[in-house]
């Protein structure tokens, strides 16, 4: 493993782990500042998720592309921006950095560490949800890195993950690693263990259909073209 893939990983656990935190910790602190108005806790825990995924892509794309997700790490190995163990490296990044987001979101409102989550999300709907707001997600990166103005994913993509917090059922979880690592909280964010394979399957369902939208979309979508920019190995 080259040294510049082993910063690129610790690039995407780092990010993973801030945008983890700040979906958790945010999740919790709503509860706390809003008791009883879920609508409010709602918007609250979108509007800081939104601002920190914002600010975690500026500060990381530059190292890893800031991927922070492991359907977007996999679309972009399909599209040749990542090898197998690139792609390897930054799915157990992203793994292990959520997981460690959750742990220190629940340490820093004086919760037990790990705090497995009873909050059961099933559904044909929330189902459904899932693959929308991942293939969606998955779109708008892909659209907006082949723009004029790639400079402007960050704010797309926080843009797109508020929005999606309101129109999906699911309150689009979209990432199956951050979706893993919400099962430690059992907070305004948590999802039970036993609901997670099926997100997971969504998520990874949606995510390959925006890849096949995207190629007909933009039939210059090159094999090699990165998801997000990021320096080379």
């Amino acid at each position: 493993m080259t040294h510049t893939l082993v910063r690129r990983g610790a690039g995407e656990l780092l990010g993973t782990g801030f945008l983890v935190a700040a979906v958790v910790g945010s999740g919790i602190a709503a509860q706390r500042l809003s008791p009883g108005n879920i609508g409010l806790q709602l918007l609250e825990n979108a509007v800081a998720t939104g601002a920190a995924l914002v600010a975690l892509i500026l500060a990381f794309g530059p190292v890893s592309g800031a991927h922070f997700n492991p359907v977007v790490s996999v679309v972009d190995r399909l599209l040749g921006g990542l090898t197998t163990i690139g792609l390897a490296v930054y799915v157990v990044a992203q793994i292990v950095g959520a997981m460690t987001g959750a742990v220190v979101a629940n340490l820093m409102f004086d919760l037990p560490a790990v705090n497995v989550s009873t909050d059961v999300r099933s559904g044909g709907g929330i189902w459904m949800a899932e693959v929308v707001a991942t293939f969606g997600l998955v779109l708008v990166i892909l659209g907006v890195v082949r723009s004029s103005n790639r400079s402007a994913a960050p704010y797309a993509v926080a843009a797109y993950i508020t929005a999606a917090y309101w129109f999906t059922s699911s309150t689009s979880f979209a990432n199956p690693a951050v979706t893993v690592a919400r099962t430690l909280s059992d907070t305004f964010a948590g999802i039970a263990p036993s609901s997670v394979p099926a997100f997971v399957v969504a998520q990874l369902g949606g995510g390959l259909l925006a890849l096949g939208a995207a190629r007909l979309l933009y039939p210059t979508l090159p094999a090699d073209d990165d998801i997000v920019p990021h320096t080379g190995d």
